[in-house]
């Protein structure tokens, strides 16, 4: 069954994805990340912003498949884009993802914004209406300002 997490409180979702990536793709994890064409397009540009001794290798869904297989992280609107075997999702859209049972890990970032907060109780209810246990991460309890 997949392990869901959801990671609330990120004041910013992207810079937030960013770190986030960087952290799997040094565990070695192989990450597609879901979210809107503006949401995906922005990631990508920020992602070649990290500095060069941070580089995470990516793609978006639409590249080929030989160099999808080459990236540690796809960004895409769609998963069933997504060729071979990945463990993790990231989800920063605000549906539930038709395939993330395909994965072992679902992770779920969420802002500060009330809309989106709200949208993210949705998906929950969905998840554990569905059986599946799933882990609070409260970012505002991470930081030290």
């Amino acid at each position: 069954m997949t392990e869901i997490a959801f990671h609330f409180g990120a004041p910013d979702k992207l810079a937030y994805a960013c770190r986030l990536l960087r952290k799997a793709a040094g565990s070695g994890a192989k990450v597609v990340v879901l979210g809107d064409a503006a949401t995906v397009s922005q990631l990508d540009a920020d992602l070649w912003a990290v500095s060069a001794t941070d580089f995470i290798p990516h793609c978006q869904g639409s590249a080929e498949a030989a160099v999808q297989n080459r990236s540690v992280v796809i960004l895409t609107s769609s998963a069933d884009q997504v060729p071979g075997e990945r463990d993790v999702l990231v989800n920063l859209g605000s549906e539930v993802p038709d395939e993330f049972s395909a994965f072992s890990r679902l992770i779920e970032v969420v802002s500060t914004d009330a809309l989106d907060r709200d949208l993210a109780r949705s998906r929950w209810k969905f998840y554990t209406e569905r059986g599946y246990a799933i882990t609070r991460h409260d970012l505002a309890l991470k930081r030290t300002d």
